[in-house]
């Protein structure tokens, strides 16, 4: 499968150099990493050892592929549209945080499907990317239900040596993302702790009413996800990568933008559509504007 990855930094970059072991893949991303990449090749070190060679490119526009997989932060979302836009694809899939989807499918005429990825990636310089953990990815329909591109797509990643599942509950799996999203990113990066001491923590609380707020908009949105559930969910992620510091608390770490509206923005949104309270999500979004704010980090979209 010709694949193309759009925004491959640290996690673009780890997915698309799995798949390149495959498949014909295309890296869309920043210089220094991508000159680095096109010089020496594309190297994965910490829990896998890859080295591959896929093509890199910083110019994203006017290009063609079978696949499109879209990695950027969600506030580039809409500059990612535009830019696939201009070139002809079979699909797009994104395996951004957030709940972003409906952003590409106005833009795009290809099928978005929705995505997931829980693997851990890290950029460590450029040209090399740390698998900081193996996870897996999902993709699916939007609306849930069998799709043959969802079908098609966990295909070309399971024949690249990516634990894939094609999953027909999408809608579900989108809030529990949300849920996990919201209950470790605002708490870890105000903390400044690892997922796991979050959540081991006295901001384990505050983690766990973020995803049962999340849960609460979702079965008023007509979504079955129970409060215990994305609690779950988020207590087997935390776990999974304890060590780990979620992308906000990186990037509150690095100085950059985060994706506070993605993520809370998007709950809040979808909470005032459905009449639930979602204080605790309010707060903590609150909070991370605050600190955007104070640092003069906010961008455009």
């Amino acid at each position: 499968m010709k694949v193309l990855v759009y925004g491959a930094g640290a996690l673009g970059s780890l997915i698309g150099g799995l798949l390149a072991r495959a498949h014909d893949v295309t890296l869309v991303g920043r210089d220094p990493h991508m000159r680095r990449v096109r010089e020496d090749g594309l190297r994965i070190d910490g829990e896998m050892d890859v080295h591959v060679r896929p093509r890199a490119l910083t110019d994203g526009t006017n290009r063609a592929a079978d696949l499109a997989v879209v990695t950027t932060k969600a506030y580039d979302t809409d500059a990612a549209a535009r830019a696939l836009a201009t070139g002809e694809y079979g699909a797009v899939c994104s395996l951004q945080n957030g709940l972003t989807e409906e952003r590409l499918v106005a833009a795009l005429e290809p099928t978005v499907l929705a995505g997931t990825a829980s693997y851990g990636a890290l950029l460590a310089e450029p040209g090399r990317v740390t698998c900081t953990g193996v996870g897996e990815v999902v993709v699916g329909s939007l609306a849930g239900g069998r799709d043959p591109v969802a079908e098609r797509v966990g295909a070309a990643f399971d024949e690249a040596g990516i634990e894939t599942t094609v999953a027909t509950d999408m809608p579900r799996r989108r809030y529990e993302k949300l849920a996990v999203n919201a209950g470790i990113n605002g708490p870890s990066a105000l903390a400044r702790l690892s997922n796991g001491a979050t959540l081991d923590g006295p901001g384990g609380e505050v983690a766990r009413e973020a995803a049962r707020e999340v849960a609460r908009v979702a079965r008023a949105d007509g979504v079955d996800l129970r409060e215990d559930e994305a609690v779950a969910a988020v207590e087997r992620v935390a776990a999974e990568t304890a060590a780990n510091r979620s992308s906000m608390h990186e990037d509150i770490a690095a100085g950059r933008r985060t994706e506070v509206d993605a993520i809370y923005g998007a709950v809040a949104d979808r909470a005032d559509r459905v009449g639930v309270a979602v204080p605790t999500c309010r707060t903590i979004a609150s909070l991370i504007r605050a600190w955007e704010l104070g640092e003069g980090v906010r961008g455009q979209d």
